[in-house]
This record gives structure tokens, C-alpha cells and sequence, in this order.
């Protein structure tokens, strides 16, 4: 047993790059793990400079001098977000709250609804098991009231966390975006100066991290904004909050456009029944998921690693529990850094053989 492991570690573990890397991830994981919440505005940050590190690099092959790039797309961005402030939140939390106020009629509405299915279908359901859906549909809704008063009470003071967030992070996104080259050059010192299987990873991931997380970001954008004209144009209800969902959805692999169904479902059957209109607009929802899956993530995540989708779903389910939404965000990235790491690790063993 010991041959196996001092076997597996002469093989593995051998080489000095190989225990750098596996030091600093390591590191990096820990220090994720214990200090997300206070790295939260950075990491929000890191990822919208990522976003915008593209257009401002094709701004500088344009001619366009540095700091006039980046002030140029930081104003842009800056617009969007206030746009997004003052514009899309009250008017996604106003959808919020009358979707609040309607679920209780619509609540009732369901359980009239439930009562009625044993005397049309008496082989399937009883009126025991009815009545005991009912008791339970009304206890977690009890529960779901005193989790909504509670929850309100205490992200009161979460406001205030809102607003430091929203003053750090658009002074971070500026930082990074303006000093790229030269928080890269301090990063680079603190590396040894043997570091050929650092590199081997780092380029690899770099590129394939930010075609993923624009790719993303622009798939949030065009999915959610289909939605939104396709939900308007059918008169669906709550055709913002609807829309906004589905956008997001797409963070999650093949989980995210199944549970968003269930909303949707819902409140086209409560305002229309099952009709007509009920059936186009579940048959439009369909065809944008079709499109999103066949057409659209072809096109922008054709420079991505290809990966399993078990191993998609077990990393959203991993990092996701880690580390919540950052770690859904980033599952597919993470993953693919694991893939990297894998596959160029027994390479160290075979040059260093060769050699």
C-alpha cells in the first residue's frame, strides 16, 4: 500500500511547478471559501471588468488610447447600471409585490381547482387525498408568510451593505480595467520564475473563462430580452419579473430553464386557464429554449471546452453549494480549470522523464 501512494506521488507530485500549482489552488479555494462574503464586491467586480476587458481591447486595436478606452466603457457601463437602478428595479419589485398580494387568490383558486378533480377523475385522486394536499399547500404557505416577514425584517440591515457594494464595486471595475497590466506585473513577480506549467494552465483557462463569462452575459441579455417580448406579446402577466427569470436561468445548465417552467406555468394557467392561450405561450417558451440550447450556446460558447453534462451538473451542484451563486456562475469555468489541471499534470511526469 505505502509503494502505491509513494508510487502515485513520485508520479504526481514530483515536480516543483506541479507543487506550486496545487499550493496556490489550494489557496485559492480556501481563501474563497472562508472569505466570500468579504471578497463578494471584488469578485462581482473581477467579473464585470471581465465583461468589459473585450470592448476595451478592441477599442486599443482601434487606435483608441488606454485611458480613453477605459473611460469611454466605464461611462457606459456606469450608465447601464443606474439605468438598471432607477429604471428596472422598481419596476421588477412593483411586479414583485402585486404577484405577492395576487398569490392568495390564486392559492384559492388552485385549491377549488384541486376539489374538483375527484369527481372528474375519481380513478386517479380521492377527496382524502385532496384534502390532504389542501392541509398541506395551507401549512407551507403559512410557513412561506412568516419566512417573507422575517426575511423582510432582517435584510433591513442589508440596505446598507447594498449601498457600499454599489460604490465599491464600480470603483473596483475602474481600478481593474485601468490597471490590468500592472496588477498582472505584481501578480507575475510573486510567481517563481520556473512556472511552464502555471503558464500551460493559466492560458488555456484565460481564454476560455472569458469567452464563458461574456458568452453568459450576452446569453442573459438576449434570452431575457426575447422573453420579455415574447411574454408582452402575448399579454402574459408579470411580463418583466417572467422575462428577468428566464435571462438568469441560463447561469444553471438544464436546471434552470426546468424550474423556471414552473412559474411560468402557473401564472399563464391562473390568468388564462388551459386554452388557447395557455397552449401558445407555453409553446413559445418552448421554442426560445430550443433556441437558446441548439442555436444560440453553439454560437457563443464554440470556443469552450467541451464537457459532459454529468460533469456540468455535479459541478453546479458542488460549487454551487460552496459558494451559492458565484459558484453556480462559475461551475462550467471551474470545471474546465479541473479538466486543464488534469490533463496537463501527467505531462510534467513525462518531460521531466524525457529529459
Amino acid at each position: 500500500m505505502l509503494d502505491i501512494i509513494r508510487g502515485w506521488l513520485n508520479r504526481y507530485l514530483s515536480d516543483h511547478e506541479a507543487l506550486v500549482l496545487l499550493l496556490m489552488l489550494v489557496t485559492g479555494f480556501m481563501v474563497i471559501i472562508f472569505m466570500g462574503n468579504m471578497l463578494a464586491p471584488a469578485l462581482a467586480a473581477l467579473v464585470l471588468a471581465f465583461l468589459m476587458q473585450g470592448v476595451v481591447n478592441v477599442l486599443e486595436k482601434w487606435g483608441v488610447p488606454h485611458m480613453l478606452a477605459v473611460t469611454v466603457i466605464f461611462t457606459l457601463f456606469m450608465a447601464v447600471l443606474l439605468a438598471s437602478i432607477f429604471l428596472l428595479v422598481p419596476l421588477i419589485w412593483q411586479q414583485v409585490t402585486g404577484l405577492l398580494n395576487e398569490l392568495p387568490n390564486m392559492v384559492k383558486q388552485g385549491q377549488v381547482i384541486l376539489k374538483e378533480l375527484p369527481d372528474h377523475y375519481p380513478a386517479f385522486i380521492s377527496e382524502s387525498q385532496t384534502a390532504a394536499i389542501g392541509n398541506t399547500i395551507n401549512m407551507h404557505l403559512a410557513e412561506f408568510g412568516q419566512w417573507a416577514l422575517s426575511f423582510s425584517i432582517s435584510k433591513l440591515p442589508g440596505v446598507v451593505g447594498i449601498l457600499i457594494y454599489l460604490i465599491l464595486v464600480p470603483i473596483l471595475v475602474f481600478f481593474f480595467l485601468k490597471d490590468k497590466a500592472e496588477l498582472l506585473g505584481w501578480i507575475g513577480t510573486r510567481l517563481p520564475t520556473r512556472r511552464r506549467l502555471i503558464i500551460q494552465v493559466a492560458d488555456e483557462m484565460n481564454g476560455q473563462i472569458a469567452n464563458y463569462i461574456r458568452g453568459k452575459a450576452i446569453e442573459i441579455l438576449i434570452v431575457g430580452g426575447v422573453s420579455f417580448v415574447a411574454f408582452a406579446w402575448l399579454g402574459l402577466n408579470y411580463a418583466v419579473l417572467l422575462s428577468v427569470l428566464v435571462g438568469f436561468s441560463v447561469v444553471v445548465p438544464y436546471i434552470g430553464a426546468t424550474v423556471v417552467t414552473i412559474p411560468i406555468a402557473m401564472i399563464g394557467l391562473f390568468q388564462w386557464g388551459v386554452g388557447q392561450e395557455f397552449m401558445m405561450l407555453m409553446i413559445v417558451y418552448g421554442i426560445i429554449q430550443a433556441l437558446d440550447g441548439n442555436v444560440l450556446v453553439p454560437l457563443l460558447f464554440s470556443e469552450a471546452v467541451n464537457l459532459h453534462p454529468v460533469a456540468i451538473i455535479v459541478a453546479v451542484l458542488v460549487f454551487g453549494g460552496i459558494w451559492g451563486f458565484w459558484g453556480i456562475f462559475f461551475a462550467i469555468p471551474l470545471a474546465t480549470l479541473l479538466k486543464a489541471v488534469m490533463n496537463a499534470w501527467p505531462s510534467v511526469h513525462e518531460v521531466e522523464t524525457a529529459t
